[in-house]
């Protein structure tokens, strides 16, 4: 790899220890994976939040370090609402390891927005913006949708490049690399979760390849942000075109080979069923146009089962009135966390989501049974009423 004098400074230790490690770790991967150099990223997203999931090592080596962000840097979801977490019933020795972790953070200077979904808080990505972010399903989103450029990282690189301010160039920051490879077309007329559904099929499929789907219908935004984290989650799937949609659909020669996803096999995800005491919907986190449509289907009504909402702090703060109207049904809206890196969702036997996402991850991180079912049947199950 090629660096400059200022970042052979950096290397060498001149600008302290803490920079000089992260220096290590962004080109020893560069070295690994064959980058010529450094390159500048407008934003960076840290995973590596939960106390769950880094524990008390991680906790000491982020605590350890002595440097402030140089990019904007936003954290993923923590395992729980920093503010509401005794609602959710997690207990003090979690919730104060936790606190501390945020802390450790907010001191490098990265801004403790928690949440998976940063395209929803903020504007920290644009058209072929280099970006290092880390959670699978805000990578896919803005690679494919915003069509920005990022690996997927891991939390010591995501969080070495926010205190460097660049990161190693090679993998999707390259052209070469972003070539879809494989066509996938898609029967019927989908709608909602039936994106996450279609995720959920085609991760395992696509493997290492960089798919372009052809549908039958215009996906939404929000369809797109299902269909990409499923995949994410399911395949590992970190960029995807839609034709005639997304921002580098045309832009590179068709793929020869193609393959077909039947409706029959799209509703055979919905098959697995048991009967739920959760409910839980934002993996990942919800938008506004989510939180306007969840107020509407529940204005009215009262939940009968368990009912969790997940979003970040700040869209919560900003759409008052939707929340209280979700609220006032008996369901809960938390912040900062979300039922896949959250302890609380451990104490339940079976949640239903609407999420592709969230099917595949629950029952191997959380240890619950899970059923995907549409927003509108999640909501319907929640307040008891008959589909």
């Amino acid at each position: 790899m090629y660096l400059t004098m200022d970042e052979e400074k950096i290397y060498g230790g001149e600008s302290g220890e803490t920079l000089a490690t992260c220096m290590e770790i962004l080109v020893t991967l560069g070295e690994i994976y064959g980058a010529d150099r450094l390159i500048p990223v407008r934003s960076v997203q840290v995973a590596g939040v939960s106390y769950r999931t880094i524990g008390d090592a991680g906790l000491e080596w982020i605590r350890d370090l002595k440097a402030e962000t140089r990019v904007p840097a936003i954290l993923n979801p923590a395992g729980m609402d920093l503010k509401d977490w005794k609602k959710m019933g997690i207990n003090e020795d979690f919730a104060e390891r936790q606190l501390e972790i945020i802390q450790a953070y907010e001191r490098l200077g990265v801004r403790p927005e928690c949440t998976c979904a940063p395209y929803h808080v903020c504007r920290v990505a644009g058209f072929r913006d280099h970006l290092a972010w880390s959670e699978s399903s805000a990578v896919s989103f803005a690679n494919s949708v915003i069509g920005a450029r990022t690996n997927r990282e891991g939390a010591p690189s995501a969080l070495a490049a926010a205190l460097i301010g660049k990161t190693p160039n090679y993998g999707l920051h390259l052209d070469e690399n972003r070539i879809p490879t494989l066509t996938i077309k898609v029967d019927g007329k989908l709608e909602g979760s039936d994106f996450g559904a279609v995720g959920h099929i085609a991760g395992p499929l696509v493997k290492n390849e960089t798919p372009i789907f052809e549908f039958e219908v215009k996906p939404t935004p929000i369809e797109l942000k299902q269909l990409g984290a499923a995949m994410a989650a399911t395949g590992s799937v970190a960029l995807y075109h839609v034709k005639k949609l997304t921002p580098e659909s045309g832009l590179y020669p068709e793929p020869v080979e193609a393959i077909t996803i039947e409706w029959s096999e799209i509703k055979e995800v919905y098959d697995c069923r048991c009967e739920p005491d959760l409910i839980a919907i934002g993996c990942p986190h919800i938008g506004p146009e989510e939180l306007s449509r969840l107020a509407e289907l529940l204005k009215d009504k009262q939940v009968k089962k368990e009912l969790w909402i997940f979003t970040s702090r700040r869209l919560a703060k900003q759409h008052k009135e939707e929340v209280n109207q979700i609220t006032k049904s008996g369901a809960k809206i938390f912040c900062d966390t979300c039922m896949v890196v959250s302890p609380a969702s451990e104490r339940f036997r079976c949640m239903m989501v609407n999420s592709g996402k969230a099917l595949n991850y629950v029952p191997k991180i959380c240890g619950v049974q899970c059923t995907l079912g549409t927003t509108e049947e999640c909501i319907q199950k929640a307040v008891g009423e008959k589909r």
